[in-house]
C-alpha cells in the first residue's frame, strides 16, 4: 500500500470516530505544515481563517509548546480570547488535541465532538493514530542526485524536453526521476515538489 493510500486510510478512520471533524498539521516547519487536513464544518473554517485565528489559538499555543495530549476544557489549556466559546457556537462544543515530534517538525492535530467530552481511550487512539500520521509523513533527509538535477531544471524554467536534453536523457527518464521525487516528497505535483524540496533546503 502507498503512503498516500495509508494515509487516507487513516484520516477516513479518524473521520467515523470523531463525529465533528478534526483539523491536522503535520510536520509544521517555519510556521507551515508538510500538509494540512481539515473535515471541520466550512462555516467555522472560513470563520477562523478570515480572524486570523490561528495566532491566538490555544491549542496550536499549548502545541507548540508541548506533546502530548489535552482536553480543551483542561483548565492547563488558558484560552484568554475565548476561542473555544465560538468554536461552541458552531457545534465544537468538546474536543481534544495531540501533539508530536521535535519543535522543528511539529505534528498539531485537533478533535471535536458535539455530544460529550472524549474518554481517556479515544484520546489514546486517536492520539496514537495522529502519531502514526507524523511517522508516516516524516519528510526526507535527501533526495538522490538524479531527482535533484531534474527539479532544479524544473524549477529553473526548462520544458520536460529542454531539462532532459540538458541533462542527455529521455523526456521519459525525466519524467521518472520527477515521479520519483515527487513520490519521495509526498507531493501531488511537481511544483508543489519544488517548493517542498525547498523548503527543506534539497535543492
Amino acid at each position: 500500500m502507498s503512503i498516500q493510500a495509508r494515509i487516507e486510510r487513516e484520516l477516513k478512520y479518524l473521520g467515523t470516530v470523531v463525529p465533528n471533524g478534526f483539523s491536522i498539521g503535520l510536520h509544521i516547519r517555519f510556521t507551515s505544515p508538510l500538509m494540512m487536513f481539515q473535515t471541520y464544518d466550512q462555516a467555522w473554517l472560513d470563520h477562523y481563517t478570515e480572524n486570523g485565528y490561528v495566532l491566538r489559538d490555544p491549542c496550536v499555543a499549548w502545541g507548540f509548546s508541548t506533546t502530548g495530549t489535552v482536553r480543551w476544557s483542561d483548565l492547563a489549556l488558558p484560552d484568554p480570547f475565548g476561542l473555544f466559546k465560538e468554536a461552541a457556537e458552531y457545534g465544537l462544543l468538546y474536543g481534544m488535541t495531540s501533539a508530536h515530534g521535535p519543535i522543528r517538525s511539529r505534528t498539531i492535530a485537533s478533535f471535536a465532538r458535539g455530544d460529550r467530552e472524549f474518554t481517556d481511550e479515544e484520546i489514546e487512539m486517536i492520539h496514537a493514530v495522529v502519531g502514526g500520521l507524523h511517522d508516516l509523513t516524516e519528510p526526507p533527509d535527501e533526495l538522490t542526485k538524479a531527482q535533484i538535477e531534474a527539479l532544479r531544471c524544473i524549477a529553473g524554467g526548462d520544458r520536460h524536453a529542454a531539462a532532459a536534453a540538458k541533462l542527455g536523457i529521455s523526456e521519459s527518464a525525466l519524467k521518472a526521476r520527477i515521479t520519483s521525487a515527487r513520490t519521495r516528497l509526498m507531493a501531488r505535483t511537481t511544483a508543489e515538489a519544488i517548493q517542498r524540496a525547498k523548503d527543506y533546503r534539497l535543492i
